[in-house]
């Protein structure tokens, strides 16, 4: 089975449209970035190096230093497909990060977006 096309995206250019996405309700570009490095485990400074250099996002998944075992509590659908679901494991670690984004822009808690 062929790699799904958003694989091959650059992080970088998916990046902004989820910044767009927070600020459009209000949330901040700081919120977007804590939860990136809550859900992958990245510093703000690997962060903007993957940025920098594009990384492609099956790469930025991959590359993720310390995954957040949390992860498995983000519970819900994404697109009308439930999170349980897929079976991917890139594309599940893609849809977490869609759906907490998601999360944000509805004015959930921050405490609550990172199952604290």
């Amino acid at each position: 089975m062929a790699a799904h096309r958003i694989y091959a995206m650059s992080f970088s250019s998916v990046y902004p449209m989820y910044i767009q996405k927070a600020q459009k309700k209000g949330r901040t570009k700081d919120e977007v970035d804590t939860i990136i490095r809550w859900l992958f485990g990245y510093t703000q400074e690997q962060l903007q190096e993957h940025i920098q250099k594009e990384t492609d996002f099956e790469t930025f998944v991959k590359q993720s230093p310390h995954p957040n075992p949390q992860r498995s509590n983000i519970t819900g659908s994404v697109c009308g497909v439930r999170l349980s679901e897929i079976e991917d494991p890139i594309m599940k670690e893609i849809r977490y990060l869609d759906k907490l984004i998601d999360e944000l822009a509805k004015g959930k808690a921050m405490g609550k977006i990172l199952r604290a």
